[in-house]
C-alpha cells in the first residue's frame, strides 16, 4: 500500500469481514453481516476501474444474488442498512454510469464501522470507495477519504500508513488550493506524531497550526489545535497551563461529540492536578451526553482512576468491572484500562496485582507501538515497589494541586454545567 490509490488486494478482497467467523457462532448475526459485508463489497468491485466491465448478465446476477443476501438481514439494525444502501447505490452508478453515487453510502459505512471499533473493515471500506473511484471522485471526496482512512489507520496504530494517508490528502488539497483541507491534513499528522511519543515535535506543530487556523479564521481547526495542545501539554506534565487550552477547545466546539471528548480530556488534566471534584464533574457530563462508545469507556477509566485517587474502593471496583464487561477493542484503551486499574492496586498497595494490570498494559502499547505508553509503563514496574508509595504511579505530580484564577474559574464554570 503506498500513498497513492491502494492497489487490489493481494489476497481474497475484503476478507478482513470474513474474520468475524472466529469470534462468534457461524449463525451468530454478527457473522452473518460480516458475509454480506464480504458480499457486499465484492459486488462493489465490478466498478473496479482497473479490471473488465462485466457484462450486464453477469451484473445483474451477482446484484440480485448480493440483494438476495442483504434483504435476509433486515432487522438485524444498522449495519444490516448500511449494506442495502451500498448493493442500491452501486446499482444506480452503474446503471448511470456515475461512480460517484456509489461514495456517499461506502463513506457512512466506513463511519459505523471506526465508531463500532471495527477499524480493519473501515480501513477496507475507505480503501474500496477510493480504489474504485481514482481520479473519478470529486476533490472533496478523495480528501475526506484520505483523511478518514489516516485516522483509522492511526486507531489500527499503523502509523506509517497514517502518515501516508495524511500526506496525500495534504497533496490533493494543496493541488487545489484547498487551506482548510491541508491544515487539516496536518492536524492528522500531529495527531501521529502524538501518539508515536514525539511530544516535543506534537507541541510545535500544533502552536504552528493554531497561530495559522486563528490567522485563516478557520474556528473548527483552530479548536482541534486548542484540544492537541491542551493534550500535548498535560502528557508533558503542564497540565496547568493545558486545562485552558482544553477548555478553550470545549468552547469552540460546535457538535456534542467532540465537546464530549474534550471534555474528557479535561477531566483528566484536572485529575494530574489533583483537582478530582472538578475532574468528576467533566467526566460525568461525558456520560451524560450522546457520546461515543471510546468517548464513555475512557470517562469511565477515568472516573475509575479518580476512586482509586480518593480511596475509594467499592467505586474503583464498580467502575473497574463495567469497564471490563464493555469489552472494548481499541488497544489504546484496552491499554490505558489495565494502566490506570495498575495504578489503581498500587494505591490500594496491592501491588502483586498492580504489577500484573502494568505488565499487560505493558504488552498491549509495545504490540502496537504506543511508544509513550510504553515509557510511562516502564518507569512504573521499575519503581513500584521501591517507592511504597501508591501515588507514585500516576503520570503526573498528582501530590500537587496547582491552583491559578484560570482554574478557578474552570472548575466554576464545570459546577455551573450542572445547573
Amino acid at each position: 500500500m503506498t500513498n497513492k490509490t491502494p492497489s487490489r488486494p493481494a489476497g481474497l478482497p475484503h476478507a478482513v469481514f470474513l474474520q468475524r467467523v472466529a469470534d462468534a457462532p457461524a449463525t451468530s448475526p454478527e457473522v452473518r453481516l460480516g458475509q454480506g459485508a464480504f458480499l457486499s463489497l465484492r459486488f462493489v468491485d465490478l466498478l473496479s476501474p482497473d479490471r473488465e466491465p462485466p457484462t450486464p448478465d453477469v451484473f445483474r446476477y451477482q446484484w440480485a444474488a448480493t440483494e438476495r443476501y442483504c434483504a435476509e438481514l433486515a432487522g438485524e439494525g444498522t449495519e444490516a442498512s448500511h449494506l442495502s444502501g451500498i448493493v442500491r447505490a452501486t446499482g444506480q452508478a452503474h446503471a448511470a454510469g456515475e461512480i460517484t453515487l456509489v461514495a456517499p453510502a461506502l463513506f457512512a459505512y466506513a463511519l459505523y464501522l471506526e465508531q463500532e471499533s471495527h477499524f480493519d473493515e473501515a480501513s477496507d471500506a475507505l480503501e474500496t470507495m477510493i480504489r474504485i473511484g481514482q481520479e473519478r471522485l470529486p476533490m472533496s471526496n478523495r480528501i475526506s477519504a484520505w483523511l478518514r482512512l489516516g485516522r483509522v489507520r492511526r486507531l489500527q496504530t499503523d502509523f506509517d500508513l497514517a502518515d501516508a494517508a495524511y500526506t496525500e490528502a495534504g497533496r490533493i488539497a494543496t493541488e487545489n488550493h484547498d487551506a482548510l483541507s491541508v491544515l487539516l491534513s496536518r492536524v492528522g499528522h500531529c495527531n501521529v506524531l502524538h501518539f508515536r511519543g514525539n511530544l516535543a515535535g506534537a507541541e510545535e506543530a500544533w502552536r504552528a497550526i493554531l497561530a495559522d487556523a486563528i490567522a485563516a479564521g478557520f474556528g473548527a481547526v483552530e479548536a482541534q489545535a486548542e484540544h492537541g495542545l491542551g493534550n500535548i501539554l498535560v502528557r508533558r506534565g503542564q497540565a496547568h497551563e493545558g486545562v485552558p487550552h482544553l477548555w478553550r477547545s470545549y468552547e469552540l466546539y460546535e457538535d456534542e461529540t467532540t465537546q464530549a471528548r474534550a471534555m474528557g480530556d479535561l477531566g483528566l488534566a484536572l485529575l494530574s492536578l489533583g483537582e478530582v471534584e472538578a475532574a468528576e464533574r467533566a467526566l460525568q457530563r461525558v456520560l451524560r451526553s450522546q457520546a461515543t462508545p471510546e468517548l464513555v469507556a475512557n470517562a469511565m477509566i477515568e472516573l475509575m482512576n479518580c476512586a482509586s485517587f480518593r480511596r475509594d474502593r467499592v467505586s474503583f471496583e464498580r467502575w473497574r468491572e463495567r469497564i471490563f464487561a464493555s469489552d472494548h477493542r481499541a488497544p489504546n484503551i484496552r491499554a490505558d484500562y489495565h494502566l490506570k486499574a495498575g495504578i489503581g492496586f498500587a494505591r490500594f498497595e496491592n501491588f502483586r496485582r498492580a504489577e500484573a494490570e502494568l505488565a499487560e498494559a505493558h504488552d498491549i502499547a509495545v504490540a502496537h507501538d504506543l511508544n509513550e505508553m510504553v515509557f510511562r509503563i516502564e518507569r512504573m514496574l521499575g519503581g513500584l515497589r521501591p517507592c511504597g508509595a501508591p501515588e507514585e504511579t500516576g503520570s503526573a505530580a498528582l501530590s500537587t494541586t496547582i491552583h491559578t484564577d484560570s482554574l478557578r474559574e474552570i472548575s466554576a464554570s464545570l459546577a455551573a454545567l450542572e445547573i
